[in-house]
């Protein structure tokens, strides 16, 4: 089953058809990335009226030992700030029927803040930060180390508890989710 994230697909419906060389620009580079599947997780961070959250396909290991998270949070979001100030996150890895949250944390209908987590259960492990009641896996982290470069920040997450729950996480690829197993 795929469901459409993105309604401005212009771009990678023109270089579809085609090989095209392009300039290394941010527009060509979001439509080369576009062909790059990712694993959709959900980013969270905050507590109660503070909780906010991202939906990113940029959440991944850096070391299983010591056990270390990576993710890149746009430094402009609304997330970023809250992470910073809270000094935790969480990686949910959601699965296929996580699709309606999935698009809440992207922002789509305009939801912001705490509605992102509406239809949801949630709950908290060592670091505090929300996690995902059913998500497939949570890890649960605080921040050891955040770097600034450019328009976003590479966050290097202490991994404090993990969840594993059920099912096959999600993906997201040529502007769908597509899930797995």
């Amino acid at each position: 089953m795929t469901v459409q994230f993105a309604a401005n697909d212009e771009q990678f419906r023109a270089a579809k058809g085609s090989v095209s060389d392009r300039v290394a620009d941010a527009d060509s580079l979001k439509v080369a990335l576009r062909a790059l599947g990712g694993g959709v997780s959900l980013v969270t961070a905050g507590e109660g009226e503070l909780r906010t959250g991202a939906t990113v396909t940029s959440a991944t290991a850096l070391s299983v030992d010591p056990p270390r998270m990576l993710v890149a949070l746009n430094r402009s979001s609304s997330t970023w700030p809250i992470v910073q100030r809270f000094g935790h996150l969480a990686i949910n890895i959601i699965g296929e029927h996580h699709q309606f949250v999935a698009n809440q944390f992207a922002g789509i209908g305009g939801l912001k803040g705490v509605e992102r987590y509406r239809g949801a259960e949630w709950t908290r492990l060592a670091s505090g930060a929300p996690i995902l009641e059913d998500a497939v896996a949570a890890i649960d982290c605080t921040v050891e180390e955040a770097i600034e470069r450019h328009s976003h920040v590479i966050v290097i997450g202490k991994v404090e508890a993990i969840r594993i729950g059920n099912g096959a996480s999600l993906v997201y690829q040529n502007g769908r989710y597509h899930a797995l197993g």
